[in-house]
């Protein structure tokens, strides 16, 4: 096999979770790009005729979307039960889909807490544990978690996001150390400063966006289209001996 061929994703089925939008709709778009079929889910994705829907499409891939609230236990399991039946082999797990809830640490209410580590962790563990085991099984498989920069700092008033994306950043590791001898690669991918509607409030924030684009050595905010390529790479042959990796695309951030 030549090398870029080893990036081909063609006869691959992926599933993007938090797909509507931002990252997840880029990380959709690159792996159709790529040959990748697509099952999409968000929280209120259309079931039919959304636009990453469209984007896949036109890449000439073939896409299925669901819609599920990943805060509810119940709509989680009932969604991963429906896939499973509709979809026989899954080859590629993008666990994508996160909240971000801000308050003062004082003043964080433990709804804001419960809520974001139901979705941005243990919604996350139970989707990578449900359908890894099916990869393991077969030999083969790749899991890719959205980390964040606060999976290694710990951020100004979202406790929740914060200790949620250290955990996220701990799964991947454990899976890992357990599934890497099994043929089953899990990576993470912590994207730095992206402008996407999660960091709205901190761009529209003329202090808070002065102090961060001074620290990025890349002086800019990211985009989604940045985090593309590193998506295609881990969930291709290319990486099969990447494990427990958390690559981040920061724009220099964590080596300033």
């Amino acid at each position: 096999m030549d090398n870029l061929s080893q990036f081909r994703l063609d006869g691959k089925v992926a599933l993007v979770t938090g797909c509507r939008r931002g990252i997840g709709r880029a990380f959709a778009q690159a792996l159709a790009e790529a040959g990748a079929d697509i099952v999409g889910v968000s929280t209120s994705l259309e079931p039919s005729g959304s636009e990453v829907e469209k984007d896949v499409i036109a890449r000439g891939r073939k896409f299925k979307g669901y819609a599920c609230d990943f805060s509810d236990r119940k709509a989680l399991y009932a969604f991963i039960e429906q896939v499973k039946k509709d979809i026989p082999s899954l080859d590629i797990l993008v666990n994508n889909a996160g909240i971000i809830l801000r308050k003062p640490a004082a003043e964080h209410p433990d709804d804001y807490w419960d809520r974001v580590i139901e979705v941005n962790l243990n919604a996350q563990f139970i989707l990578a544990r449900e359908f890894g085991k099916d990869m393991v099984a077969r030999g083969k498989g790749k899991i890719i978690f959205t980390a964040s920069l606060l999976t290694f700092q710990g951020g100004i008033t979202v406790p929740g996001y914060a200790a949620s994306k250290g955990g996220v950043g701990q799964l991947t590791m454990a899976l890992a150390n357990e599934w890497a001898g099994k043929g089953v690669n899990v990576n993470a991918i912590a994207p730095g400063y992206i402008a996407t509607d999660n960091t709205t409030a901190l761009r529209a924030d003329p202090v808070r966006n002065e102090q961060i684009l001074a620290r990025i050595p890349a002086g800019r905010w990211g985009t989604p289209d940045d985090l593309k390529g590193v998506v295609v790479f881990l969930s291709s042959e290319a990486a099969n001996y990447v494990h427990g990796a958390i690559i981040t695309v920061d724009g220099g951030w964590m080596g300033r």
